[in-house]
């Protein structure tokens, strides 16, 4: 059983990245071939993140439905490290993808890196706490599928009106979807986690050097999105505020 189980994950990770550096070749070369040079590689992003984000979300969420121990120390199951497998091989695509075309874009670079280190120490060090990284995977993800669609429609919308109109019809709930999930639902879970492993819940499962470094790549990720968000927050408030001035003018 042992040895089948090292087969399957010696095939499913290869499997997985395949899969995204096809589609993202295919979007280069084929789907966004007549766009802009500056955008065709964004848009190939967008494309795996397409196929990660929403399948992440069904595919971690059955994950940890599945799975009968659940609890931030329980041992990983099958069905969780093909999860972290498929993750695994989204960011790396997508970190190649930066190193490639955007190398001075440190904050991104960083952020996959991290992300990366505490997928595979999930799944390959400690072989515990699937349930905590998944829980955040989802919760990452939820709002993945409106981000892409704001995101494609956001750097068309110069040109297209069609493009400028889903843009701004997306932006409301799609910010006020991130907020939701990255300022309140993400902070709260992650404070209950904090709790968990600083009390020994893990001990002897998730050393310290392990469990402190996930600690802080979440708390990163969570202050990064939520300056982010609320840039765009500000940002959106002085567009609103601009049209109606020079709607009463």
């Amino acid at each position: 059983m042992t040895s089948l189980a090292l087969i399957q994950g010696s095939i499913v990770f290869p499997f997985f990245f395949s899969m995204f550096l096809i589609i993202y070749l295919v979007g280069y070369f084929i789907v966004f071939r007549k766009h802009n040079p500056k955008t065709r590689p964004e848009f190939s992003s967008c494309l795996i993140s397409i196929f990660h984000g929403t399948p992440a979300v069904l595919l971690g969420g059955g994950a940890l439905l599945a799975d009968g121990q659940r609890g931030f120390a329980a041992p990983n199951t099958a069905f969780q490290k093909l999860v972290l497998d498929f993750s695994t091989a989204y960011f790396l695509m997508d970190l190649i993808h930066y190193v490639v075309f955007y190398p001075k874009d440190v904050l991104f670079i960083a952020h996959h890196i991290a992300t990366l280190f505490v997928i595979v120490t999930c799944r390959h060090v400690v072989s515990h706490g699937a349930f905590s990284v998944l829980v955040l995977l989802v919760l990452a993800e939820a709002t993945s599928a409106c981000q892409n669609a704001w995101t494609l429609a956001g750097a068309k919308r110069r040109e297209d009106p069609f493009a400028a109109r889903v843009y701004d019809a997306l932006s409301p709930p799609f910010y006020a979807a991130y907020s939701v999930v990255r300022g309140f639902i993400g902070p709260y879970f992650m404070y209950r986690m904090v709790v968990f492993y600083a009390s020994g819940g893990a001990r002897g499962l998730v050393p310290v050097w392990i469990w402190v470094p996930w600690v802080m790549v979440v708390l990163m990720a969570i202050g990064v999105s939520i300056m982010w968000i609320s840039n765009l927050w500000i940002q959106f408030y002085k567009e609103r505020t601009t049209k109606l001035e020079e709607k009463i003018r």
